[in-house]
């Protein structure tokens, strides 16, 4: 049993990196999809999948807090040895995404008026756009839903079975989209059934895998008792407002951007996309944490909270190091495989040691993202990442008007480094919930 299994590099490092392998699949699943609609030589078909994409992951996006609460809880109900009481965790996080995929549905009208309110588009875009939305947001229940069986899968420490679910999905929906879009020709509409049969057969494979857990969690006590979903509501309004919090910090570093022309802005999209390679890595470390961490709070043993996370952060400490070596050494052919346009190349170079830097400034904030969730201090992460987003308001006050574009990255690594500082000073809570 994990209570009783030695917390090893090796057991780090078999939750890590399948999850950092499982990462990898994403962003090859959108060079598929770009590629196959490409063939169509439509440029608003591209651009009608690239908004409809955007839409339904931003959309998505707002329960990755179904991700991350789900993991603590079964993880420390592992470490207690109540199975039972992990398999009712899920079975209260899927009840909650069935409501919520069930409401994108029937609001789905309201969502996307609003979506092309805020980002206008051609008519002929924006028609394409709703016959790929129209399609896709069927399949909001499946996708909420796997975020939760992907928290159950990361806490009982079957990263290999995160990394299979990916491949299965990810494979099936590049090998439909080319079959719906150059075989039979079905163009926009093509790639977005093929995601929605990829986002319904994982599910299906997701309950599969977990189907033992639910079993048990029904024979729990209290599934849907008021005390035990209220906890969950606070653990994941917690790390909503946190993540909302966070996204909105990036996104307005992008629209920041804007502001220093187009070239600036484009330079600044291609080093975003070496931020979002450290976050897929140092992902692997953060749950691994995220496992170990809340099995020891549930066991009660403050010794393995501290254990866990020192291995776990060692070796996240070492990816990022990686990370930033490799930036600092092949940023440069990097960029140039990103971008053709010579103004950009020369203009992302002038801010690459910044992305050097990012790794190790970031890499604190990322492990104790993980020790946190693992612990349950949700209310703690929500309260250091609103004392980071406002450090991050004071610097993009402050340091573009004087540094320019070297200020505004400045201000991002001033969010990470503050993110870092905040959980680190209340890390002893971490050990305290396992006393």
């Amino acid at each position: 049993m994990s209570r009783t299994e030695p917390l090893t590099h090796q057991r780090v490092l078999a939750i890590a990196l399948p999850i950092v392998a499982s990462n990898a699949t994403v962003p090859l699943l959108g060079l598929v999809d770009t590629g196959v609609i490409g063939q169509l030589g439509r440029p608003e078909a591209i651009g009608a999948v690239a908004i409809g994409a955007v839409v339904l992951t931003s959309i998505y996006w707002i329960f990755g807090f179904l991700r991350m609460g789900t993991s603590g809880l079964v993880a420390q109900s592992r470490g207690a040895g109540d199975p039972a009481e992990g398999g009712a965790h899920l079975l209260r996080a899927l009840a909650i995404a069935g409501v919520a995929g069930a409401c994108f549905i029937l609001l789905q009208g309201v969502v996307f008026r609003a979506a092309f309110g805020i980002a206008p588009t051609s008519a002929v875009v924006e028609g394409l756009a709703r016959d790929y939305l129209a399609i896709r947001i069927w399949g909001a229940p499946a996708t909420i839903a796997l975020y939760a069986l992907t928290g159950w899968l990361i806490a009982v420490e079957r990263a290999k079975s995160v990394l299979l679910l990916q491949l299965v999905q990810n494979g099936l929906n590049a090998a439909l989209s080319v079959w719906f879009v150059l075989g039979l020709d079905l163009g926009v509409p093509g790639v977005a059934a093929a995601t929605l049969l990829s986002e319904y057969c994982g599910l299906l494979l997701g309950l599969w895998m977990t189907r033992r857990a639910m079993a048990q969690g029904l024979t729990a006590a209290g599934l849907f008792a008021r005390a035990k979903l209220g906890r969950l509501a606070r653990v994941n309004s917690d790390i909503m407002i946190r993540s909302v919090l966070l996204q909105a910090s990036f996104t307005s570093f992008v629209f920041l951007g804007a502001r220093h022309g187009d070239v600036t802005l484009a330079a600044n999209q291609v080093l975003l996309q070496f931020l979002s390679v450290t976050a897929y890595a140092l992902d692997g470390f953060a749950f691994a944490a995220e496992s170990l961490v809340g099995q020891a709070v549930g066991a009660r043993r403050p010794g393995g909270v501290r254990k866990a996370s020192v291995l776990t952060s060692v070796w996240g400490i070492g990816g990022a190091a990686v990370l930033a070596l490799a930036f600092w050494l092949g940023g440069g052919a990097v960029i140039d495989l990103l971008t053709t346009s010579p103004e950009v190349r020369v203009e992302a170079r002038r801010y690459l040691p910044w992305l050097g830097l990012a790794p190790l400034v970031g890499v604190a904030a990322w492990m104790l993202d993980g020790i946190f969730i693992g612990a349950t201090l949700t209310r703690d992460m929500r309260l250091a990442m609103i004392w980071s987003a406002l450090v991050f308001l004071a610097a993009v006050l402050l340091l573009p008007p004087v540094w320019g574009n070297h200020g505004l990255w400045a201000s991002l690594m001033a969010l990470n480094l503050s993110r870092g500082i905040t959980m680190a000073l209340r890390y002893p809570r971490a050990e305290a919930a396992a006393a």
